[in-house]
C-alpha cells in the first residue's frame, strides 16, 4: 500500500506520532511519479527541487512542535492554468510556453498557508477548451485505467495524477465539467464548488462567469478537507461571495436518512449507457437502504443547455483571450506591421480548439447577431437556473451520471468536435447554474469507471459531501486502484 493511499487524517496522525516524515511523502510521490509519469504523462512541469526543500521546512517544523496546517505535508499537483510564482503556467499552450509568474493565485496561497507542497504543474486542454486533454499543446494525458483511453479534460492532469497515485490531491477548473468529467472517467472523487465559493483571482479565464477551481481526491473526507482551505471571500475576485465558510469536516456524519433526492428523467435518458444507466440506479438503492428516499423528475431545459453552454463560454472566451496579441507576453511572431504580428502570433499560439471557441464567440458577439444569439443564450441560461431552483424547493440534492458513457478511446472523437461537446451534456446545466456538485466513483462499466454527480443548492455543499460520504462508506468503488 502506497503512502498516497492513506487518507489525509491517517497521514497527519503518522506524522505526528514520528512513524514517517514529510521528507518522506515526497519521496513517495517521486518514486511514483518517476515509475508512472511516462505512461500516463499528467504533468508539463515538476518542482522536485522546491518539493525537497519545502519538506524539509515542514520537518523542521514537525519536530519543533509548529504543525498545524490543515493540508500540512501534503504533495499536491495544479492544474496548469492556476498561476504559480516563479513556477512556469503554460495553460497547455505554445503561447504561454516560458511564461513564469509573478505571483500566486489566492488558491497557491491558502495551500501554502495550509501548508501544503506543490509538486508540480499538470497538464490539461489548452486554455481549459476541450473534454478529453488531447487538445494539450504539449502531449496528450493518459487514462491510468487504461492507456488507450482518455482521462477525460480539461482537467485530465488532475484527475489522472490522483488515479496514478502520483500526487496526494490535486486542483482542477471546472467551467463546463472539466473537474467533474475527468474525475467520473478516472475513478476518483471531483468537486465542483459554488460560483463564487473559491477565488477566481490568479486562474487564467476561459469563460469568467462559469470558471471554477476545486480539488480532486481519492476520497470525500480529503475533498472536504481541501474545500475547507481554499474556500472563503477574496477582495482580489470581483465575483468573490461574501458567505460564511461553514465546517465542511463535521459535516461528514454518515447520516442521510430522510434525504430528498431528485433524480431527473432527462439524465438517464437517451444517450445514456445502458451500463452507466444501470450502475448509477445500483447506487441509488445504496442510498436508499441508508434510508434516503428518491424520485423522478424533470428539467425540462436541459436540452438546450449543451448550445447555450457553447455559445456563452466561447464569447467569453473570445473576450478574454484578446490580451493574447503577441505584444503584452507570451508567444511573439517575427512580422513587419501590427496587424500581422496580431494575426500571426495567434495562429503560432493557438491551437485549433482555441481558435474554433474564438471564432464561434466572436461572431455571437458580433453586430447583428449579439441579440439572436448570445442575449438569447444568456435567457435560457435563466430558465436553466429556474428549473434548479424549483426542484430545490422540494428536493435536498440532484443525482444522475456524472457522463453518459465510460472514458472513450484516445483519437475517437479527436476529428468530431460536435461529439465531443456532447459529453459534457449531463454537467453543463450544473455549471450554466452556477450550483455545487460532486462526482464520486460508484462502480465500473467494461472495467472503467463510472462517476454518479450530486448535486446541491448553492453554497450548500455541506449536503452535498455529506451525501457523497455517506455512499462511500458503504461501498468500496474509491478504494480500488489502476494497475498501472
Amino acid at each position: 500500500m502506497s503512502l498516497l493511499d492513506y487518507r489525509l487524517h491517517e497521514i497527519h496522525s503518522k506524522l505526528h506520532e514520528k512513524e514517517l516524515s514529510v521528507s518522506d511523502l515526497v519521496d513517495e510521490v517521486f518514486r511514483q511519479i518517476g515509475e508512472r509519469e511516462e505512461k500516463v504523462q499528467a504533468y508539463l512541469t515538476l518542482d522536485e527541487a522546491g518539493a525537497r526543500a519545502q519538506a524539509k521546512l515542514l520537518d523542521d517544523k514537525l519536530v519543533s512542535g509548529e504543525a498545524r496546517g490543515l493540508l500540512f505535508g501534503l504533495p499536491a499537483g495544479l492544474k496548469d492554468n492556476i498561476v504559480t510564482e516563479g513556477l512556469r503556467t503554460t495553460c497547455a499552450s505554445q503561447f504561454l510556453s516560458n511564461f513564469n509568474p509573478v505571483y500566486n493565485a489566492t488558491v497557491v496561497s491558502k495551500l501554502n498557508a495550509a501548508e501544503a507542497i506543490t509538486i508540480g504543474k499538470l497538464n490539461m486542454d489548452e486554455f481549459a477548451m476541450g473534454g478529453s486533454n488531447e487538445n494539450s499543446s504539449f502531449h496528450p494525458v493518459r487514462n491510468p485505467w487504461n492507456l488507450e483511453r482518455v482521462p477525460g479534460g480539461s482537467s485530465g492532469g488532475s484527475a489522472a495524477a490522483v488515479a496514478a497515485g502520483e500526487a496526494f490531491f490535486t486542483l482542477g477548473s471546472d467551467t463546463g465539467g472539466s473537474i467533474r468529467q475527468p474525475a467520473s472517467y478516472c475513478g476518483v472523487v471531483g468537486l465542483k464548488p459554488t460560483y463564487g465559493l473559491v477565488s477566481r483571482f490568479g486562474l487564467v479565464a476561459f469563460a469568467s462567469s462559469l470558471d471554477q477551481i476545486g480539488p480532486l481526491t481519492k476520497n470525500v473526507e480529503d475533498s472536504a478537507y481541501v474545500l475547507q482551505s481554499i474556500a472563503g471571500y477574496d477582495p482580489m475576485d470581483s465575483t468573490s461571495a461574501k458567505v460564511d465558510i461553514p465546517d465542511y469536516i463535521s459535516a461528514l456524519s454518515g447520516d442521510v436518512s430522510g434525504l430528498r433526492i431528485a433524480v431527473p428523467k432527462e439524465y438517464l435518458g437517451e444517450g445514456v449507457d445502458a451500463e452507466v444507466k444501470e450502475t448509477v440506479l445500483n447506487a441509488l438503492k445504496v442510498l436508499e437502504g441508508l434510508g434516503a428516499v428518491w424520485e423522478e423528475v424533470s428539467l425540462p431545459h436541459t436540452e438546450y443547455a449543451v448550445a447555450t453552454y457553447y455559445l456563452l463560454a466561447s464569447s467569453e472566451a473570445s473576450s478574454n483571450l484578446a490580451r493574447f496579441d503577441g505584444v503584452r507576453y507570451g508567444q511573439r511572431a517575427d512580422s513587419g506591421n501590427l496587424l500581422d504580428l496580431y494575426h500571426e502570433s495567434r495562429s503560432q499560439g493557438f491551437g485549433d480548439e482555441v481558435k474554433r471557441r474564438i471564432m464561434l464567440g466572436t461572431y455571437a458577439l458580433s453586430s447583428g447577431y449579439y441579440d439572436a444569439y448570445y442575449l438569447k443564450a444568456q435567457k435560457v441560461r435563466t430558465l436553466i437556473k429556474q428549473d434548479f431552483d424549483q426542484v430545490f424547493e422540494k428536493y435536498d440534492v440532484i443525482i444522475g451520471p456524472t457522463a453518459p458513457t465510460t472514458a472513450f478511446k484516445l483519437g475517437a472523437q479527436v476529428d468530431d468536435p460536435l461529439t465531443m461537446y456532447l459529453n459534457d451534456i449531463l454537467t453543463i446545466p450544473v455549471s450554466l447554474a452556477g450550483v455545487p456538485a460532486i462526482s464520486v466513483p460508484c462502480g465500473f462499466a467494461g472495467g472503467m469507471p463510472v462517476g454518479m454527480q450530486i448535486i446541491g443548492k448553492a453554497f450548500d455543499e455541506q449536503t452535498v459531501l455529506r451525501t457523497a460520504h455517506a455512499f462511500e462508506q458503504h461501498t468500496d468503488h474509491h478504494k480500488r486502484r489502476p494497475e498501472l
